[in-house]
């Protein structure tokens, strides 16, 4: 039998070496990933990518939420390399074993600040071992910033709803629909808990609900034929005069008040100013905030725009017809207390096929969980808004 000594030494040695060991993977794997994220288009970084990926795949399981952590800061072409070495790593796990690291998974999974896509995937891989995951976690995703948990989230409570609905609990599924209410963004959903909310007579203001501005100055349109109007410096950038005159891309412009009307604050710009082809729409409003906040201020578009608040350029995206959603842009923004204006761009090229043809955008403030936030100075309904603008003529 060893000395104690020989066998103490023996111990230390073997975890100095476990620890070197570990070190050592952490170091490939941090180089792995580093490699990937550099990847770029026209094959830029490539051949490295794939080295690097093949290392990465071989990676314990015990480093897969390390893998997915890495989607915060990866391109889409470095995503699809992430993707398939995690993709690859726990495959060989499930198929070796059938178990992965479900409680790292879903620490991954509540953790918010990690991209979407890859707490998505880490989702389907906890289901895959337990089923019964769903429950526990998908409800308390109702105001996740991830689309897809958020929309589970919302179908539940639809479901449950629908459910006390036939059941004559008519009260609990008042409760369940509104609280539906206050996480769905997607039309489809927010119209199938609006048909039995109206049948309880439950009447909900949706522009007021979500906090879509509704009441805007328009002036346009300003030329932009050969896409060259986004990038040009029209005079509303430059001083807001409402009582000013500017020449446009068919003659004198002045700025017009207009009244929105639309359930989800649509601001249709083809029928309100024109011609509506290769050309520039600013939209204007003031919104009075109680305090010193910070907000979201959510647009969604399917054309080209600027953002502007309190003078100060936000956000800006040169890309024309790519959809249109729901806080499909989200801009994080400090207002003051008081009153505060908000500034929009709105380019319109000048493609002539038939889905190229929206030149349109709503906007709402809200909080970072969706919550719509309000003027001080916004009336109760829009028929109190148009009330109000006939008083002031």
């Amino acid at each position: 039998m060893k000395p104690v000594w020989c066998r103490a030494l023996t111990a230390a040695v073997l975890v100095v070496t476990t620890l070197t060991i570990s070190i050592t993977e952490a170091a490939d794997i941090d180089a792995a990933v580093k490699t990937i994220l550099n990847v770029g288009s026209e094959g830029k970084g490539n051949p490295e990518a794939s080295a690097a990926w093949k290392e990465l795949s071989k990676s314990p399981i015990e480093d897969l939420p390390r893998i997915l952590a890495a989607f915060d800061n990866a391109n889409p072409l470095a995503a699809n390399w992430l993707r398939s070495a995690a993709e690859t790593v726990a495959a060989r796990e499930l198929k070796a074993t059938g178990k992965l690291p479900q409680a790292e998974l879903e620490k991954f999974i509540a953790a918010t600040e990690h991209n979407p896509r890859a707490r998505r995937m880490a989702y389907e891989w906890v289901l895959q071992i337990d089923p019964t995951a769903a429950d526990r976690l998908i409800p308390g995703l109702l105001n996740d910033p991830s689309v897809e948990f958020r929309r589970d989230a919302v179908a539940r409570l639809i479901d449950a709803g629908t459910k006390q609905l036939a059941d004559n609990q008519n009260d609990a599924a008042k409760a369940t629909f509104e609280k539906a209410l206050n996480g769905a963004r997607d039309e489809d959903q927010i119209e199938s808990i609006m048909k039995p909310l109206d049948k309880l007579g439950v009447k909900v203001d949706l522009a007021r609900h979500f906090g879509f501005i509704q009441d805007w100055y328009l002036i346009g349109p300003f030329d932009n034929t050969g896409k060259k109007g986004f990038a040009v410096t029209y005079p509303p950038e430059t001083e807001i005069k409402l009582e000013a005159k500017y020449a446009g891309q068919k003659g004198e412009v002045s700025w017009t008040k207009h009244l929105g009307e639309d359930k989800y604050g649509l601001v249709d710009l083809s029928k309100v100013t024109a011609p509506h082809k290769g050309a520039v729409t600013y939209a204007l409003t003031e919104f009075v905030s109680d305090k010193d906040q910070t907000v979201d201020v959510r647009l969604g578009t399917p054309n080209a725009y600027k953002v502007w608040v309190n003078g100060n350029l936000i956000f800006g995206r040169e890309e024309y017809h790519r959809g249109m959603s729901i806080d499909q842009y989200r801009m994080t923004v400090n207002l003051k207390q008081g009153k505060n204006q908000i500034l929009l761009k709105v380019c319109q090229n000048e493609q002539t096929e038939e889905w190229a043809q929206r030149w349109q955008y709503q906007l709402r403030v809200c909080d970072a969980t969706g919550t719509a936030i309000l003027s001080e100075t916004r009336p109760a309904t829009v028929q109190a808004v148009a009330l109000s603008t006939t008083e002031g003529k």
